[in-house]
């Protein structure tokens, strides 16, 4: 049940962006009365699922979801249709167009994209709002695991006041900003400091192969007392929170761990947190520094909150409010990846270990339906498929605009004949892009 959840929420996701990333090349080439051959979700090599002409466009659904597309009449594109190209154009064609209407066409998918993004943002934003912990909210600091992470010079307990001067104000920020950064500043014991990260920070973590990186700090919550324990008669129930061992302070899972460290095989008086009330237990700590018991995080703010741990704030907006908080996300959404981009391609970030195909796509869906986490999901890809579209591959929409622009500067029109090499090129080259992200799915599936 949960794959079919999960790719569900993927193929949904993924059909609604590709077709409306072509209806933004299908209208306004439709508008300046250029034919449209087809119009396809999914590629239908050899053959299709579905096909129906309405008028003079071909509608259909492909068998191989790689993506989708619009063929337009008298355009060199992935068709590579050589034959129409060595007629004389017609009227209603992409070349016989001006080069401001044509540039509009290939625009018009990255702009859809790009305002899906934002439409998506101001709609959660206004029905959703903002659930989120300020930094400042953070008092014992932060649970750093990763081994990578301290050598760096960050360890559980810091506050990550800020990362490469700009302040942070959200913990969600804190993981990415702290992946992509070169100085953090930090405070620790009550003295502030900075740390300087390597370059290939992002490398060692990927060669690392660690679980968890930055997350707050959890309190340690019971969840079972098997009847096989040796603190089955401790008195300790299902939903204690364990806050202290003998003279350890323990609010924290880690400090519970270090704390088991230092006093096994020992009985301990345990302080739980019960019902808002604090109870005095004896527990056991075997020789391995285990107690015997199932405890597990917390998942949600709501009981972080009644715990006394954490203070979220909440922002509810109105409709109006909602715009510009929306189109404010998209925006940060951009900026944010197209910095990933960058970090992707130089090598010595060793960012590219990170880069993932369909199934890494596909991961990143939830094993339950939440329309909220599906539409967030949803407006992040749309905007990584309009970033990846405005490369300057021939393929892509990005080459062809640069071809555009030039043409429009210069004057002059690349020939026929250079636009199919270009066009070969660039085929090959996001092959090669397709075949590595893929690739690195597959090696992280075989050896992580």
């Amino acid at each position: 049940m949960e794959f079919v959840i999960k790719i569900s929420q993927f193929l949904l996701s993924l059909s609604l962006l590709i077709i409306l990333h072509e209806l933004g090349h299908f209208i306004p080439a439709k508008l300046f009365k250029t034919r449209v051959e087809k119009f396809y979700l999914f590629f239908d090599v050899k053959f299709s699922l579905f096909k129906k002409k309405i008028g003079e466009t071909v509608y259909g659904i492909g068998w191989l979801p790689l993506g989708g597309y619009v063929k337009i009449s008298g355009m060199i594109d992935e068709s590579m249709d050589t034959e129409q190209m060595a007629k004389d154009p017609e009227p209603w064609e992409f070349r016989s167009k001006p080069a401001w209407q044509r540039l509009i066409i290939m625009l018009g998918g990255v702009t859809v994209n790009f305002l899906l993004a934002i439409f998506i943002y101001i709609g959660m934003s206004y029905f959703y709002g903002d659930t989120f912990l300020p930094n400042e909210n953070i008092k014992d600091g932060l649970n750093i695991e990763s081994t990578v992470a301290n050598k760096a010079g960050l360890h559980t307990g810091d506050k990550i006041i800020a990362v490469d001067g700009d302040k942070i104000e959200k913990f969600s920020d804190i993981p990415e900003k702290v992946l992509f950064g070169k100085q953090i500043e930090i405070e620790r014991n009550g003295a502030r400091s900075t740390v300087d990260m390597p370059q290939d920070f992002l490398s060692q973590l990927m060669d690392a192969k660690e679980h968890g990186f930055i997350s707050l700090r959890q309190p340690f919550v019971v969840v079972q007392v098997p009847d096989t324990s040796y603190n089955k008669a401790s008195g300790l129930q299902k939903g204690d929170v364990i806050v202290a061992m003998n003279d350890y302070n323990t609010k924290y899972v880690d400090q519970v761990t270090r704390a088991l460290n230092s006093l096994k095989g020992q009985e301990v008086t345990a302080t739980v947190k019960r019902d808002n009330a604090e109870v005095n237990l004896p527990l056991k700590i075997n020789e391995d520094g285990k107690l015997g018991i199932v405890y597990a995080p917390v998942s949600t703010s709501k009981t972080l909150e009644a715990l006394g741990y954490y203070q979220y704030d909440v922002i509810d907006y109105g409709f109006f409010e909602s715009f510009p908080v929306g189109v404010k996300k998209a925006k940060d959404r951009i900026v944010s990846y197209w910095d990933q981009l960058g970090a992707i391609f130089s090598p010595s970030t060793g960012a590219y270990k990170g880069v993932g195909g369909f199934k890494a796509i596909y991961d990143i869906f939830p094993s339950t339906w939440s329309w909220q986490v599906f539409w967030s999901i949803t407006a992040f890809l749309s905007i990584m498929l309009g970033v990846l579209n405005l490369l300057p591959i021939p393929a892509l929409d990005g080459g062809h605009v640069m071809f555009l622009l030039y043409e429009m500067i210069s004057g002059r029109k690349p020939g026929d004949k250079f636009m199919e090499y270009a066009q070969m090129v660039g085929f090959f080259l996001l092959i090669a892009l397709v075949l590595f992200a893929n690739g690195n799915d597959i090696y992280k599936a075989i050896f992580n």
